[in-house]
């Protein structure tokens, strides 16, 4: 019976271990945590968004990085399977907005748990508190992982599946950027990904808390639109998140890490502005004898109200019966393009996902295997693989994590 060693115990590393012992492989998993999971833990708020209901031809649109290298690996264990796969393991599942899968129970813990009990059921060594510190290799072919308590353990395949270097206390930590680096793979630039922007503007630290939603975003450099997304976003202390800014984050970070871009909120995408004018303008005539600052309450959440008064550029004293056309316009188009100029993303601590990683130009689709290092197998977060929130980055991990354990030890 052939043996493999899966380095990892995340959503890629779990998936990989089961996939393996079920191909009737012996497998041993090591996890430097003193727990598995502790990443998969806290996603999706810790809800954990298994997956998306989306018909499997949507799921590539949603990959930011190499979709294309996802087709063997989605098509292998497809979001249906993974649904299923779950349910089989006694884990009810429930679809949300925009297609987002989750537990019924709302706990990550559950998805852990049932994990865990199929691994037990099939015999998978789980080895925590084991740190890798090397892989092992000769002639080209990998032959077994060393720990940093020096202890050496020989297997006929490698499973390296140790996440990104996002939410470091997790133990993402990078160590699989250096395994892969010792075997010549090359890594391409690490950014956060799925994090919140800062952002310039005094105002962001007054609406600070201040949730927006059905509003539509546009991120632009100079004149380029690089983003737009409707939804809903959230105002903090230094800026911006919520789902539409983590989207857009993984789409224009790295422009971002280069030049400031401009945040382009239209707080009304259901009117358009001639509609929003004759609005604002009945909103006047039945206050037309108040000042400014006390007429256009209907028209903004409380915190957001003095901000928009005073970026108007309209005395707050006012009397709204003397408020001029070309003023109320501009009140119109800022209401339309309430803009902030965004300064840059925030670190990997808060990043839910890593951009970039080992290039998947060195790893065989069809099998997650290294084209450099026979019998070392790559899944998961550490691979340049990402995607837009919604259960897409979990797919992937399932995906490449069960792909590659089908392929160990063939």
């Amino acid at each position: 019976m052939s043996k493999v060693l899966v380095i990892g115990g995340g959503a890629a590393g779990m998936m990989a271990a089961i996939t393996a012992a079920r191909n009737g492989r012996s497998v041993i998993l090591f996890e430097k945590n003193e727990k598995l999971g502790k990443k998969l833990f806290i996603t999706g708020k810790g809800r954990c968004n298994i997956t998306n209901s989306a018909e499997i031809e949507e799921l590539f649109p949603a990959v930011v990085s190499n979709p294309k290298f996802l087709y063997s690996s989605f098509y292998s264990l497809t979001n249906d399977q993974v649904i299923d796969f779950f349910e089989e393991l006694g884990v009810r599942t429930k679809v949300e907005r925009g297609g987002r899968v989750f537990p019924l129970s709302d706990h990550s813990s559950d998805v852990i748990r049932a994990l865990e009990r199929e691994m037990e059921r099939l015999g998978v060594k789980v080895r925590l508190r084991a740190e890798v510190k090397e892989i092992l290799a000769a002639d080209g072919r990998t032959t077994g992982v060393q720990l940093s308590s020096g202890e050496k353990i020989y297997g006929d395949a490698v499973i390296a599946a140790t996440g990104g270097i996002s939410y470091p206390s997790t133990g993402s930590t990078g160590d699989g950027y250096r395994f892969a680096r010792d075997f010549g793979h090359k890594i391409t630039e690490l950014f956060p990904s799925l994090v919140p922007m800062e952002v310039k503007e005094w105002y962001a630290k007054e609406l600070m808390g201040l949730s927006l939603r059905n509003i539509e975003i546009r991120v632009t450099d100079g004149r380029k639109k690089l983003y737009e997304e409707f939804g809903e976003m959230l105002f903090t202390h230094y800026g911006v998140t919520g789902p539409v800014i983590l989207s857009a984050s993984s789409i224009v970070g790295k422009r971002l890490s280069e030049k400031e871009l401009t945040l382009h909120i239209d707080l009304k995408p259901a009117l358009t502005e001639e509609q929003l004018d004759r609005r604002v303008l009945r909103e006047f005539e039945s206050n037309h004898n108040r000042q400014f600052k006390n007429a256009v309450e209907s028209l903004f959440p409380a915190k957001l109200k003095p901000v928009m008064v005073e970026l108007s550029g309209i005395s707050e004293d006012k009397k709204v019966n003397e408020i001029t056309k070309e003023e109320r316009i501009r009140f119109v188009r800022l209401i339309k393009d309430f803009t902030m100029t965004l300064t840059e993303l925030r670190s990997f601590k808060e990043a839910i996902i890593t951009k970039g990683g080992v290039s998947v130009k060195e790893i065989d689709p069809g099998t997650m295997e290294s084209k450099l290092v026979k019998g070392l197998y790559f899944a998961g977060e550490m691979l340049d693989l990402d995607a837009l929130t919604g259960g897409y980055n979990l797919q992937i991990a399932w995906s490449t994590g069960y792909l590659a354990g089908m392929s160990a030890g063939e």
